[in-house]
């Protein structure tokens, strides 16, 4: 191999970041594919090349009749193979080095599952967003992003890699918007005290482009997690909302009580008394009457964070519940369904499970059943009313007759009286007369 050859290896090597070894390998091989398509050429022969010198030889061995070496090696070198070496090299050597650059590539991002990078977007379809991550591009599929989201193009976003597959074209790397390993990861890259190991991340629970919450605590008693986590003016915890285009980030310290952690979980509402059913590991939660709405959250977004954060059944109950339950007073009277709100993680929503063994319902078939049973309580209540007003319209015009043959008969018994006294008094003389 002449000089030129030798240096443009070299080049070549540095400048794609591949060792020298690696392409002197691949055109090694590349040489005994193209020694073995001479004519006469030994069935069981190899190339040799110095790196050093450039020096390029081929060996070869005879074999037995089982198709094993044996003997001496030998050198069967054509005359020509000077010609042929450099032929192939024009050949082989820029797709050997595509080869070796996609694998160094996979190399290169094989085992960095979980990790967060930065890309730049290239463009979008119905189906995944194309990321350039520098050397490689990632695919950011429809399902991981967030939906309110609109990434345009050449804005630069932070990914967490889902995965990494080995594909004939080069590494394919998937990443997301969604993971809650997104989360963790952001809050390392801020935090220095969670990257150093000080505070942990030890729960994450989340829906994407909504709320977070998130479960920290400390390995040192003089670091107090949520404020490493918030930072000064709220300054770290600002620049991971910022990335995730605002989503609100709920940042509560961690406890092995399950009963106080169950209280952290639903902040910001405020929570009267938990009981833990450890059999079927549910936690029922009393909370004021005016906190109910504020810890069932919009659609039942905080119970359902704090149900995947904690790990147990959420039922949250207000005070006037649990009293009227207490007190045996039927629902069904209050105008109330017995039954209970209870997260359900086959619809990731709130049901509400009727005491009557019913079918669950979801908010809105709860609302729309209320609202009938309303207007069929007002239907029956409109009727009621019709009635009674007939009936005491009956009574009234009774008493009315009532009183008016009352007076009839006081006036007929008085002019009765007058008439016979009348009578009297015709037929007895006055007193001084005589016949």
């Amino acid at each position: 191999m002449n000089p030129d050859m030798m240096e443009a290896l070299h080049a070549v090597a540095t400048e794609r970041g591949i060792s020298v070894d690696t392409l002197f390998g691949a055109l090694a091989e590349a040489l005994t594919a193209a020694y073995q398509r001479t004519p006469d050429a030994y069935e069981f022969a190899w190339v040799n090349i110095d790196t050093e010198t450039g020096e390029i030889r081929v060996y070869a061995q005879e074999l037995d009749e089982e198709g094993e070496p044996i003997g001496e090696e030998f050198d069967v070198t054509p005359d020509d193979f000077g010609r042929i070496a450099a032929a192939t090299v024009r050949q082989v050597m820029s797709q050997r080095i595509r080869e070796a650059e996609r694998e160094l590539k996979y190399e290169e991002y094989a085992g960095r599952e979980g990790d967060i990078v930065t890309g730049i977007i290239q463009q979008s379809d119905a189906r995944y967003t194309l990321l350039d991550l520098g050397r490689v591009e990632a695919l950011l599929p429809q399902s991981e992003q967030v939906n309110y989201e609109r990434p345009e193009p050449n804005e630069r976003v932070k990914v967490y890699i889902v995965e990494v597959r080995k594909t004939v074209k080069g590494p394919q790397i998937v990443v997301s918007r969604t993971h809650p390993g997104l989360i963790k990861g952001l809050f390392e890259l801020e935090v220095p005290e969670i990257a150093d190991g000080v505070v942990e991340i030890l729960a994450c629970a989340r829906e994407p482009g909504q709320r977070t919450k998130i479960a920290v605590a400390s390995n040192d008693g003089n670091v107090d997690p949520v404020g490493a986590c918030v930072g000064a003016r709220g300054a770290r915890v600002r620049q991971i909302v910022n990335e995730l285009r605002g989503e609100k980030i709920d940042i509560i310290p961690f406890s092995d009580d399950r009963y106080d952690f169950v209280t952290r979980a639903l902040a910001p509402a405020k929570v009267k008394e938990v009981r833990i059913d450890e059999e079927s590991q549910t936690a029922l939660v009393i909370v004021p009457d005016f906190q109910l709405s504020l810890a069932i959250g919009k659609e039942g977004q905080n119970a359902r964070l704090a149900t995947r954060l904690t790990g147990l059944r959420v039922d949250i109950r207000s005070e006037t519940e649990i009293a009227n339950q207490a007190a045996g007073i039927d629902y069904q009277d209050g105008n109330w369904a017995e039954g209970q709100w209870a997260f359900d993680e086959a619809s990731g929503q709130m049901l509400w499970h009727p005491a009557d063994g019913g079918p669950p319902m979801t908010e809105e078939q709860v609302r729309v059943a209320s609202a009938e049973e309303d207007a069929a309580a007002g239907e029956a209540a409109d009727e009621a009313v019709d009635e009674v007003a007939a009936d005491v319209a009956e009574a009234v015009e009774e008493a009315e007759d009532a009183i008016a043959a009352e007076e009839v008969a006081e006036e007929s018994e008085e002019l009765e009286e007058l008439a016979a006294a009348a009578g009297d008094t015709s037929e007895e003389p006055p007193e001084g007369e005589s016949d």
